[in-house]
């Protein structure tokens, strides 16, 4: 390893999101608007081999821990095969992916052979009427044998990231909770976001962290759990007799920003380096017009340099983004 890659703030860079593909097979209302979006052309999508090439330079300056997401990062072909190699790649020491879950049950058992180590699954919904209302798709049940057979195969731990909005699944809030004492799951409740389709975001129907641990907390005390800001934004805690752990995500609340650790490559070959921010480092043209790892270093470290000290959107609200999450990776 060359060296730890660390910002102006002195926080140390280790964590890289990678979104292989902006295609998803849902169309959750958070995320994209009714009518969809244009996809990125193929050919403008990052190719395996260019992600890897990124990956292995990045490792040497101590980028450790890779999360896979998209869009759906389980429609890309050959998924399984581009886990294995990452998982090949020296000094890459944690592989995790973000999923709705719909296509995991097929691929989970082969997923943990490639290497992957952790999953999270996207649920904002355990009432089908209502997931098929929010997903614009009937998937529950795929969703949920998925999630069975992560479990059955011992990929751990599993997390379920939901995000609660007021008037549309905010009433399931505690039915999310009570999952970790039922089963040995994580369940992540994440502030919604200013950021996908223009036409559902309110601030009115946005719910802050504090707001769902009163909530939880009908079902008893909510217990600290140590936790290594570094490994993750959450703060996490545990309900008397859980096997399972609660989880609060507080991008607007109590942001995170101070420990951000993570760079995110998007599916079309930009360096972002927060994701509320519009800056964007393009590796993609430089490597295919045939520039040297040198090259690629230097754009890392540049985009570590730019890394903004905290996202303030509210300061600026409302606010709105030129990429949906899906283009950017969730």
């Amino acid at each position: 390893m060359i060296g730890p890659l660390q910002d102006q703030f002195d926080r140390k860079i280790d964590y890289m999101r990678v979104s292989v593909t902006d295609r998803c097979n849902l169309r959750c209302i958070y995320c994209m608007p009714s009518e969809g979006v244009k996809f990125i052309e193929h050919h403008e999508i990052l190719r395996y081999e260019e992600i890897l090439r990124i990956v292995r330079v990045a490792s040497r300056f101590g980028i450790s821990k890779v999360r896979i997401t998209g869009g759906e990062p389980l429609m890309r072909r050959d998924i399984v095969r581009f886990i294995a190699s990452l998982s090949e790649v020296s000094g890459i020491e944690d592989i995790s992916l973000t999923t709705n879950g719909v296509l995991l049950k097929l691929y989970a058992g082969d997923l943990f052979k490639a290497g992957l180590h952790r999953i999270n699954v996207s649920l904002d919904s355990l009432d089908p009427v209502k997931y098929e209302s929010i997903t614009r798709g009937n998937h529950l049940s795929d969703v949920w044998e998925g999630i069975e057979e992560a479990e059955r195969i011992g990929l751990k731990p599993i997390k379920i990231n939901n995000v609660p909005i007021r008037g549309f699944n905010d009433d399931e809030i505690l039915d999310f909770a009570m999952l970790t004492i039922k089963r040995p799951i994580g369940v992540r409740f994440i502030e919604f976001m200013p950021i996908g389709a223009k036409e559902i975001w309110e601030e009115r129907k946005y719910i802050s962290t504090e707001e769902i641990k009163n909530k939880i907390r009908v079902l008893g005390d909510l217990k600290p759990v140590n936790s290594d800001r570094q490994a993750g934004p959450a703060e996490n805690y545990r309900l008397p007799g859980a096997s399972g752990v609660i989880g609060f995500i507080s991008p607007l609340s109590n942001h995170f920003c101070s420990t951000c650790n993570r760079l995110r490559l998007t599916s079309d070959g930009k360096l972002r380096p927060c994701l509320f921010s519009e800056s964007e480092i393009d590796l993609k043209n430089p490597i295919r017009n045939g520039c040297d790892d040198d090259e690629i270093e230097r754009l890392l470290c540049l985009a570590v340099q730019i890394k903004p000290q905290g996202h303030r959107i509210t300061e600026r609200m409302p606010c709105r983004f030129q990429r949906t999450m899906s283009k950017i990776g969730g």
